[in-house]
């Protein structure tokens, strides 16, 4: 057998490639590719043990959210956004609402007439937008109206409607409180005096809009004490409504609301006392005269 003696080197070999890799062409100073000429190599940027710990926190904390955020102190996907600040407009609509039911109850705007929302802005210093969104909202309560083009008519409302709302108030009303006259100690009735008593300083102030924000808190007070929250919301909006001055007639006198005040106070001592008869003949007198 014959003895295989050395290989002969292939010219095209890997050692003869690395060298023409490395040094380039046969003059030994060019590039091996042309559009490398004239420029200097680009050495990837090699990470540094910063940013090896960084992507070790950034796995970490994928991996465990809670203590990568512990560590890293940033906001992840996962979590909750930060809530955002209440609108300012949202306030001023609020704000413009409440003015316009206090001069709905005081008699200011009157019945049957129309009202644009940038003349009520200027009576209030603010823009149209609000007074528009505000009295949307007196569209759904049924306190006023849209004429297309021209703002929003106040609407006239007559005593059979008054009567209508008293009706549903002393059914929705009585049946809670009489359960309550007879279930309550007299302590917890006696905690709403200040409350009627605020009746009363309102209505000797003539200032109609003042009574039925003190009215209307004194009959939520009462009813709240039932535990019934929609209770106390739906007779609460009823008993705004029934506020609203009927059409062509002057708004109640400072008297009449003295005497309305009244019936709070004797209400109130009747359920210290826990006479639940006169406690039923109060609210039929107060219901009646509202």
């Amino acid at each position: 057998m014959e003895q295989a003696g050395p290989r002969p080197r292939d010219p095209q070999g890997p050692a003869d490639t690395g060298a023409r890799a490395g040094t380039g062409a046969a003059s030994g100073n060019e590039p091996p590719f042309p559009e490398a000429r004239g420029r200097a190599a680009r050495v990837p940027q090699q990470p540094g043990v910063a940013d090896v710990n960084q992507a070790r926190g950034l796995v970490q904390g994928a991996a465990h959210p809670a203590r990568g955020d512990a560590v890293r102190g940033e906001h992840t996907h996962s979590e909750p956004p930060v809530p955002r600040p209440v609108l300012q407009r949202a306030s001023v609509r609020g704000q413009i609402l409440d003015a316009l039911r206090a001069a709905l109850a005081a008699g200011e705007l009157t019945p049957g007439e129309v009202y644009s929302a940038p003349a009520l802005g200027e009576r209030f210093g603010v823009s149209a937008t609000p007074v528009r969104e505000a009295m949307q909202q007196l569209v759904v309560e049924g306190a006023v109206e849209v004429v297309p083009n021209r703002g929003f008519r106040v609407v006239e409302r007559g005593t059979r409607e008054l009567a209508e709302l008293a009706e549903i108030r002393a059914l929705i009303e009585m049946p809670v409180v009489l359960r309550l006259a007879r279930t309550l100690p007299a302590e917890r009735w006696a905690e709403l005096r200040p409350l009627a008593e605020e009746t009363a300083r309102a209505a000797a102030s003539g200032c109609r809009a003042a009574y039925g924000e003190a009215d209307r808190a004194f009959h939520r007070a009462v009813l709240a004490l039932a535990g019934n929250e929609q209770l106390v919301r739906v007779a609460d909006d009823l008993h705004r409504r029934s506020q609203w001055p009927l059409g062509g007639e002057p708004v109640r006198c400072r008297a009449e609301l003295m005497a309305d005040a009244a019936v709070h106070l004797a209400l109130l001592d009747a359920l210290v006392a826990q006479d639940v008869g006169a406690v039923q003949a109060l609210l039929q007198e107060h219901f009646s005269g509202v």
